[in-house]
């Protein structure tokens, strides 16, 4: 058991380092279209949050924002005529390009059904089916290295208000899934960051590894995360749905550990699709029954005097298919804690947020950058970029639609930028 106490640790997938303490759309110079809108479940008007917007036949997307915001920039050379929107459970749809220029934004899912005759009801033996799909990872994944460019957002709230907000365009070298073989890669291209929106009070909180934290989440590159050598010892697992995903028929596995087991694990669903047994999507989170148990797996310093209590966790990732393989496309970690010091009768509440949608991918040109360049498992995304105060920071990368709430803290922000800068 110590053994996977250790594992559990190195892949905890949210470290934390504490210390002391527009229009509708828009056409760029560079010819680029921009479009902003938003995007609803057709019958009950809900936001669909974390849905993948792309151009057909491009590597070209980004994903709507947790209000089901989305900012899509569109290259003149990719001749797109269509946008494309798709989310789990819902019927994919094609908008024309024309039409969300013309103002009609607002873009509507219809939940998607499964007809019964596409559906063989067999028995299956579900622990079976998730090994099967482990295996099959070499196979359903590609097996060539690919250079993509991401957008990771990450932000650290302390009760409701912001006091850190850091933002990149990362290149990203992907080793082959074939056989696990070889390390990923990241380094940052631009990056910005916004710290103290809010002062916060006597304690500083920062993640560590940013970026690689969250390609950890690719969990048919690191199955470890989950599954482990002799994982079936510690899970049980219930086939609990089917879903259509991208008009393919998904299992929804549900897992959680068992009674025995006492040492945090993680509890959550897994989407297979039933013909190639891909892993399409994932969601979980780690089991904080023993709460002084799963902080060891956070913190990695703290003050004396300071007790840190996690009080939720959430992971998401989920894989996008081109040509018969699937690809990394969208990831996110939550963490929230509570802060208490000794003597204090207040509990201080902070929660931190990471996310990454890959924007572009290229299957070409995958020459991996040296070493010396990349992104450190110890490195600190806040301290590794500039404040900002640009507008048009991004230009002609996507990036995720902020929420209105970080729009109002970039704000405040870039009005004291203003200030100190006339001083």
């Amino acid at each position: 058991m110590k053994t996977l106490a250790k594992k559990i640790r190195v892949i905890s997938l949210a470290s934390l380092l504490m210390l002391f303490l527009a229009p509708l759309f828009a056409q760029n110079s560079n010819g680029y279209i921009t479009i902003n809108g938003n995007l609803k479940d057709a019958k009950t008007k809900n936001a669909l949050f974390f849905a993948y917007i792309a151009i057909p036949n491009s590597h070209v997307g980004t994903v709507s924002n947790s209000e089901g915001n989305f900012t899509l920039k569109i290259s003149p050379l990719l001749n797109a005529s269509e946008v494309e929107f798709s989310h789990l459970g819902y019927i994919t749809k094609l908008v024309p390009v024309e039409t969300l220029m013309q103002g009609n934004t607002e873009v509507l899912l219809e939940p998607a059904s499964i007809p019964l005759d596409e559906v063989t009801i067999r028995p299956i033996e579900v622990e079976k089916l998730v090994a099967d799909a482990i295996a099959k990872i070499p196979y359903n994944y590609s097996d060539n290295p690919n250079m993509l460019t991401g957008f990771y957002r990450e932000t650290i709230k302390q009760r409701r208000d912001y006091i850190s907000i850091s933002e990149a365009v990362l290149d990203i070298y992907k080793a082959p899934y074939k056989n696990f073989s070889g390390a990923d890669r990241i380094k940052i291209f631009k990056g910005r960051k916004s710290t103290n929106v809010k002062k916060a009070d006597t304690l500083a909180v920062k993640l560590q590894g940013g970026p690689r934290v969250s390609l950890l989440l690719d969990i048919a590159k690191n199955p470890d995360i989950l599954f482990f050598e002799d994982y079936i010892n510690y899970y049980n697992f219930t086939l609990e749905d089917m879903v259509t995903i991208d008009k393919k028929i998904n299992y929804v596995i549900g897992f959680a550990q068992k009674e025995q087991i006492k040492e945090p694990l993680y509890y959550g669903r897994l989407y297979i699709d039933t013909k190639n047994l891909a892993i399409t999507n994932a969601q979980f989170s780690l089991n904080l029954d023993d709460k002084d148990e799963a902080a060891k797996l956070f913190v990695l310093r703290k003050p004396r005097g300071v007790k840190f209590t996690p009080t939720s966790t959430s992971y998401h990732v989920n894989y996008i298919e081109h040509n018969g393989r699937y690809y990394l496309n969208y990831v996110r970690n939550e963490l929230s804690f509570k802060a208490n010091w000794n003597r204090r009768i207040f509990n201080t509440n902070y929660t931190v947020v990471a996310e990454m949608a890959i924007t572009d991918r290229d299957l070409s040109n995958t020459n991996k950058f040296p070493y010396r360049e990349t992104f450190k498992a110890s490195d600190i995304l806040a301290e590794s970029v500039e404040a900002f105060n640009d507008d048009d920071f991004w230009g002609e990368f996507n990036y995720i639609k902020p929420e209105e709430s970080i729009n109002e803290a970039i704000k405040k922000y870039g009005k004291r930028l203003k200030r100190l800068n006339m001083e």
